[in-house]
């Protein structure tokens, strides 16, 4: 190949100066130059036309471009979509002129420059509870073990609902590399075909058990529950973590809970049926800050928000590979990600295996799901999986 001529991906400023540097350019030149190598496709949703087309005007005038809907123009529609395409040198220019328009362009170019700044910095969170901590850091994935103590989930059913087994399973998934562990007493399995059961049977099935697996656990405890009531008798029993299917969007009551513990809270995305009005990615960043917004009011620390797509639940499989696909959009809410995947129906029918045989299906959602930014995963076979983010993370490292 004549002069060794490739493509390389340069996602962010850090990339960028390093390739500047490895040609060695100089420092004055790595500065100037950093900005223009990275370029980034962005798209904002109802935007006033006249403001998108001033918009579109300070984006041209700088050398990017930016597409609008039909009738912006001539001012036919009240409001438009837009997608900024630029490098970052013309987005921060284009933002310093934005901040001097009229029509709320200020308040517009403010949204452009937040998710262009937290695109570029990972989020990172530290929780202690006493001798347990918890450190969510980039390119150190978190092993989230799965303890089912239900008789009808669709993985593992029945395997662990007595307290030998729970407790056995706790220790093994700790000695496999678990960073966390998920308990849930209710099935929450998607495609919403799973028991309903009271508060107070959730918590006759969790109540012993949680006290016995805080006793020998060695990392924090997490939840599964969408109910204030079990939420609350937890956490005075002392687990450390909340992960509510519905996030915070069930029940008023459950915010005020978890506010009141301050607790990490995993708000995952879910709805009642598979119909979505508008691009799907669109409409679950638009459920989760919903339900940041909700936890916000209620006293919860945005540092305490923990968000997952929820895969499978109010999704077709189809729609679950598509959400997989673009998983990199949940970065603009600005929170930790966790990816759920493991074992679920939707690996069954592209692999057309049962549930028992869906390993590497599982393993192939880890791997995309950290490529995308995903920092915590939710798995039943901790060895595999941990093994699996390991090797991962420790390709995606940037600084070689």
């Amino acid at each position: 190949m004549a002069f060794n001529a490739r493509i390389l991906t340069v996602s962010s400023l850090k990339q960028a100066q390093d390739e500047l540097a490895k040609v060695n350019c100089d420092k004055t030149g790595i500065q100037i130059m950093g900005n223009k190598a990275v370029f980034k496709v962005m798209k904002l949703e109802g935007i006033l036309t006249k403001s998108a087309n001033l918009l579109k005007q300070t984006f041209l005038a700088k050398g990017g471009e930016v597409a609008v809907g039909r009738g912006t123009a001539d001012l036919s529609v009240e409001r438009t979509d837009v997608l900024i395409c630029a490098t970052l040198k013309q987005y921060k220019m284009a933002i310093s002129q934005l901040k001097m328009q009229p029509w709320g362009l200020p308040k517009i170019a403010q949204a452009i420059e937040d998710a262009l700044t937290d695109n570029e910095k990972a989020p990172e969170r530290r929780y202690s509870w006493g001798e347990k901590v918890l450190s969510i850091l980039p390119q150190r994935t978190l092993i989230m073990g799965i303890l089912n103590v239900t008789p009808d989930s669709f993985s593992d059913g029945g395997r662990y609902n007595t307290m030998d087994n729970a407790l056995r399973r706790v220790e093994e998934m700790i000695q496999n590399g678990a960073d966390i562990i998920d308990i849930g007493a209710e099935s929450t399995r998607p495609y919403q075909d799973g028991e309903k059961i009271s508060a107070e049977e959730e918590m006759e099935r969790l109540g012993s058990l949680l006290e016995n697996v805080l006793a020998i656990s060695s990392v924090p405890v997490s939840i599964d529950t969408y109910k204030p009531k079990v939420a609350l008798q937890a956490l005075q029993l002392g687990a450390h973590m909340i992960n509510d299917v519905w996030g915070l969007q069930h029940d008023p009551d459950m915010s005020k809970v978890v506010a009141q513990y301050k607790v990490p809270v995993v708000i995952m995305h879910n709805q009642n049926g598979t119909n979505y009005e508008k691009d799907i990615m669109s409409e679950i960043c638009s459920f989760l800050q919903k339900s940041i917004d909700i936890g916000l009011e209620a006293g919860i620390s945005f540092n305490q928000f923990i968000v997952d797509p929820g895969i499978g639940f109010g999704k077709t499989p189809e729609q679950n590979l598509v959400v997989m696909s673009r998983l990199e959009e949940l970065t603009s809410l600005r929170c930790p990600i966790l990816l759920g995947t493991s074992n679920k129906r939707f690996i069954g029918e592209v692999l057309q295996l049962p549930v028992e045989d869906r390993a590497e299906g599982t393993g192939a959602t880890v791997s995309m799901g950290i490529m995308k930014g995903s920092n915590i995963v939710r798995v039943h076979d901790v060895k595999v999986m941990a093994r699996i983010a390991k090797m991962m993370d420790a390709m995606m490292r940037r600084d070689v």
